[in-house]
């Protein structure tokens, strides 16, 4: 009997954390459960990566981790709003926007889908389709709790870009894992984890 590979989508905009963004592409293809992955920039979340040193594979991605030779990944233009991403009626499972600015959770939130990011995002919503929005700013304000409570109620998972610290992490990739681990197995893709044990 035949596995049925997951199609997932990732989508990278301009809040901090580009770092979470690389760790999640690079878990789900070293995943045997995973076909395909569309990977889209916006275009404060290509400036910022590079701004960060934290390249993601190919064209604004570039770096060591060179995604974009891998077959199974189809890099977008978020201009694109003819790209499959941009329909209910093709096979994507599920979508992470990793990490999630802001802006682009109150556009999610609002249904506003100006571009391809948003307009995924809103696809994902609309089939019942698991949305994983990874948020990294503090403090929150009231706007922002507003617009996450708007997009959990609409079926998201809001997962903001929090640490954790039981695994004793001893450098920042092994921090950062502790978030893009839990992003990765929200979007329903097995990968080795922290798990906790009690004490």
């Amino acid at each position: 009997m035949s596995v049925q590979l997951k199609n997932i989508i990732v989508a990278v905009t301009g809040a901090s954390g580009a770092i979470y963004a690389r760790q999640v592409v690079r878990m789900l293809l070293g995943s045997g459960q995973v076909g395909r992955v569309a990977l889209i920039f916006t275009a404060n979340g290509a400036a910022v990566s590079r701004y960060e040193g934290v390249e993601i594979g190919g064209g604004p991605l570039g770096g060591s981790d060179d995604f974009a030779a891998d077959p199974r990944v189809e890099v977008l233009d978020n201009g694109d709003m003819f790209a499959t991403v941009a329909s209910g009626s093709a096979p994507w499972d599920a979508m992470a926007v990793v990490p999630c600015s802001m802006g682009m959770l109150g556009r999610i939130a609002a249904g506003v889908s100006d571009d391809l990011v948003s307009r995924a995002a809103d696809v994902m919503l609309k089939e019942r389709r698991r949305l994983v929005l990874v948020p990294r700013e503090t403090p929150l304000s009231l706007i922002h709790l507003r617009n996450m409570t708007a997009a959990t109620e609409a079926g998201a998972v809001v997962l903001p870009a929090t640490p954790s610290f039981y695994s004793r992490p001893a450098s920042v990739e092994e921090l950062c894992a502790t978030v893009s681990e839990r992003v990765v197995a929200l979007l329903g893709i097995a990968a080795p984890k922290y798990e906790w044990k009690g004490l």
